[in-house]
């Protein structure tokens, strides 16, 4: 990846490795504690029954997301019981082969199909031939809002139109008005190096929040927008004033969610990110110590090809580093169109 190391503000550019020294911040877990993307124990037995060639506990762990409508939890598991199925595909065909109808096999079917799409340079062409299996995934359970959340990341990866991507929208929040991964493909659509601009992306991302109930993911939303800006060297400028009020509403997110937990380390991982591009080192520090021994892939590997080493390197210099003066936000040029953001 370019310029790795040159996204972050000085301070934490490592100059060792940074599994090679302890990190002496207070309140931090050691090095060797931290782990990289930890499942939590319900989707930590699915993971290790597929890996056994069961598809068993997926399917139960699946059904009940369904039935207690938890479309949270759902999307989450549906994504990485997806990524697992990339490359160990047996249980996933055993259980598809079993009960070709299950809404969560045909789930899994659908997200899989546009995972392996996504990276080929023909991607939409690809996409474009996966839609009947999207739609067989919305037809299962017409309540269920997460195909309607791959559909349209599809939309966004087959260059749909803005006319076709907002039915595909509002279908999606009739199913669920605040469903966070929605509305995470949504923004995505509207960056600039897809269908918008940063400008637009903001503006969706803050009516998105205002509306959202206190303790919903969607109160990330202006997040994933700052971070997008300060991660893109394309589009419009954007009034510092703004970033730092997107860092601020996802601080009070954080501090309802309890410290040290799995389930909401991805949006502490994305806060600490934009708060050090922020130059906010203190604030960071804090969601560091409630992430606990919890880091994420993503952000990092938007910024580096070894995310863990990025985060460990930014605990261990982050609490090192003196105070500086504050220095305007750093921005990346996108290498590729699209680039990772699937």
């Amino acid at each position: 990846m370019v310029g790795t190391m040159a996204l972050l503000p000085p301070f934490i550019r490592p100059t060792r490795t940074a599994r090679d020294v302890p990190c002496p911040a207070a309140g931090l877990p050691a090095d060797d504690e931290v782990l990289l993307d930890v499942p939590d124990e319900h989707l930590g037995t699915a993971l290790v029954a597929a890996a056994q060639g069961a598809y068993g506990p997926a399917a139960d762990l699946l059904a009940a997301t369904r039935r207690r409508a938890r479309w949270e939890d759902r999307d989450r598991y549906a994504t990485r019981l997806a990524a697992f199925a990339r490359s160990r595909t047996e249980w996933l065909d055993a259980w598809r082969a079993a009960a070709p109808q299950d809404p969560d096999a045909l789930l899994l079917a659908a997200q899989l199909a546009v995972d392996r799409a996504w990276p080929s340079p023909a991607r939409a062409e690809l996409l474009r031939e996966v839609s009947p299996l999207i739609t067989a995934a919305a037809r299962a359970d017409d309540r269920d809002p997460v195909p309607w959340r791959i559909a349209l990341d599809h939309a966004r990866g087959s260059r749909a139109g803005h006319r076709y991507f907002g039915e595909l929208w509002e279908a999606a929040v009739r199913r669920a008005p605040h469903h966070y991964g929605c509305h995470v493909a949504a923004l995505r659509y509207l960056a600039s190096c897809w269908h918008g601009s940063h400008r637009e992306c903001f503006d969706f991302a803050d009516l998105a929040a205002q509306d959202a109930p206190a303790g919903s993911l969607v109160q990330a939303l202006p997040l994933r927008a700052a971070f997008a800006y300060l991660t893109d060297g394309c589009g419009s400028e954007v009034p510092r004033v703004r970033l730092d009020a997107a860092a601020d509403r996802a601080i009070a997110l954080s501090a309802g969610f309890p410290a040290a937990a799995p389930w909401p380390a991805e949006i502490r991982n994305l806060l600490a990110c934009v708060l050090v591009h922020l130059d906010r080192r203190e604030d960071a520090l804090v969601q560091l110590r409630l992430i606990g021994p919890y880091a994420t892939s993503f952000p990092w590997d938007r910024l580096s090809d070894d995310p863990l080493g990025l985060f460990l390197t930014l605990r261990r210099d982050l609490g090192a580093a003196p105070p500086a003066p504050p220095v305007r936000p750093s921005r990346r040029t996108r290498g590729e169109r699209g680039g990772r953001d699937h």
